[in-house]
């Protein structure tokens, strides 16, 4: 799908910039005849998109599909018993989500609300369409005020997908700790590297190729130390550690079953952790 207008320049920098490698990635997917994740409107961004994406390396990967899918899924999940729920999106970058969860069968009584930078909310209003189930608040995800803007009537889900481990620790935990407060009955789903792969970050010692080299991830968390969530911050009720989807090929399958159920790995796998407010 090739827009018919002019492509737009883009210039993002520093984590912001982290969003234009993650579309690249997922856009590669779904042009591929055996793909997992079915995603038009990342393909019509990137053709929309004026980048030199070489930059970022071999981008032919099918990670960023496989996380995507898995935030598709829990989203999806409650919205099938929160019809007319709100889905917030934190720092949402150039993510899709909204078009494939409103085109699986869900209804469309949800609403959602995008928080992120200005210069990504000012991107996604030249490049996406204007829905009016979809709220647009341009500041940073650690700016609470975005917390007045929800409405709470219908349920809340909140999620943090590639955010927290570009925030400081006492930053991560404080927005964790606020939407607990804020949000009793509601969810929130994030990911984060275990802490080994955060602190190779910190150092400067991860690069997609020789122009472009990962921003720090000041935090980690293994999923044993997201389970403890429930006894250190107010208002959790309970704290999943969900598996991966199933990507493309049986090595990566095996590796990711094998990863989620034997103890001894789980110091050195992602996390992908759903909370549940009380």
């Amino acid at each position: 799908m090739v827009s018919s207008h002019p492509k737009i320049d883009v210039a993002l920098t520093g984590v912001s910039e982290t969003a234009l490698l993650t579309l690249q990635v997922r856009a590669h997917e779904p042009r591929r005849p055996d793909s997992i994740i079915d995603d038009p409107m990342a393909i019509q961004l990137v053709d929309s998109i004026e980048f030199d994406f070489a930059k970022f390396g071999y981008t032919r990967r099918q990670d960023m599909a496989v996380r995507a899918l898995a935030f598709d899924d829990a989203t999806r999940r409650y919205l099938i018993d929160h019809p007319s729920a709100t889905v917030v999106a934190l720092a949402e970058g150039l993510q899709t989500s909204f078009y494939r969860i409103d085109a699986g069968g869900v209804g469309d009584q949800f609403r959602w609300l995008t928080v992120d930078l200005e210069p990504i909310t000012k991107l996604r209003e030249q490049l996406l369409p204007h829905l009016d189930r979809v709220a647009v608040c341009a500041q940073s995800a650690l700016d609470y005020s975005w917390m007045d803007l929800v409405d709470t009537d219908d349920g809340v889900f909140i999620t943090a997908e590639g955010l927290l481990m570009y925030l400081e620790p006492h930053d991560a935990m404080g927005l964790i700790t606020e939407c607990a407060r804020r949000f009793p009955g509601g969810r929130m789903m994030f990911d984060l590297p275990p802490s080994w792969f955060a602190a190779l970050a910190r150092r400067g010692g991860l690069r997609t190729s020789l122009r472009y080299r990962v921003p720090a991830m000041p935090f980690g968390l293994s999923a044993s130390e997201a389970a403890k969530l429930v006894d250190v911050v107010p208002g959790i009720r309970s704290v999943h550690d969900l598996p991966y989807p199933a990507g493309r090929g049986r090595v990566l399958n095996t590796l990711m079953w094998a990863a989620h159920r034997i103890p001894l790995l789980d110091p050195i796998r992602p996390a992908l952790t759903l909370l549940e407010f009380g």
